[in-house]
């Protein structure tokens, strides 16, 4: 249940088109919702501003659909990240007005979409094609909160002037997702570039000592640029969200 929705409610019944009896029966579970294998969290986004958003690995398609079909009552949208191909196509069969995006693994589910009240844009970078997944996720996660984004992508440090040909659009943007795999380095190359904050984020991508992404973590953990926060291993989710909560009034 958020702002806008609890506000046309409570409209209702003031001016007579709902009764007490059908706004309480509404109300009933509007902090949480008990469905056996989950507990919604409906009063996240008055207590927040945005709903709970589904990890959809380790959940079956059935589990997802159902959270999703309970959310929509109280909605306007909903965001399930990691989902692969073959159970999207399972959700979407029983919520077809959801949107898959195969490339970030996420279902994004919208009443309408969201007016863009952002203060400023947002501008997701991957240092290489093979991060874009990752960066896809940042990317529609701040998107569909209400932000405006723009993608600048493969511009990482084996190539530095790739980055240098964007540099408006790096000093134009009001909050940075940067997202990178191997040493982790763009970043901190980024950050030294602009005033604005720059959200790191860990890609998984890279060789042997990469370690699946841990030398890219120590590596931002580690960065002089001192306008760097990083988040985990592969969380574009976090980035974006984070990115929002920064860019929104």
């Amino acid at each position: 249940m958020n702002h806008h929705l609890l506000t046309d409610l409570l409209e209702a019944v003031a001016k007579g088109r709902l009764s007490v009896a059908q706004a309480k029966s509404r109300l009933e579970d509007l902090a949480m919702e008990d469905i056996d294998y989950a507990h919604i969290d409906h009063h996240r986004s008055l207590r927040k501003g945005f709903p709970e958003v589904i990890f959809g690995e380790g959940k079956s398609a059935d589990h997802i659909a159902g959270i999703m079909e309970r959310m929509k009552v109280q909605e306007q949208v909903i965001l399930v990240t990691r989902v692969d191909a073959i159970k999207a196509d399972e959700i979407r069969a029983r919520l077809p007005d959801a949107a898959y995006d195969p490339a970030a693994r996420m279902i994004v589910w919208q009443r309408k979409a969201l007016p863009k009240t952002g203060l400023g844009k947002i501008l997701v970078v991957s240092a290489g094609t093979s991060d874009i997944p990752v960066a896809r996720e940042a990317f529609l996660t701040a998107d569909a909160m209400g932000n405006n984004v723009e993608t600048v992508f493969d511009v990482g440090v084996a190539g530095i002037h790739r980055l240098m040909a964007h540099r408006d659009a790096l000093e134009a943007a009001r909050v940075l997702i940067v997202v990178a795999g191997m040493e982790g380095a763009l970043p901190s190359v980024v950050a030294g570039m602009v005033r604005r904050p720059v959200i790191a984020v860990p890609t998984s991508i890279g060789y042997g000592v990469s370690l699946g992404g841990l030398t890219a973590l120590f590596g931002m953990l580690s960065s002089c640029s001192s306008n760097v926060a990083v988040v985990n291993i592969d969380n574009g989710f976090g980035a974006g969200y984070m990115a929002s909560c920064i860019n929104q009034p």
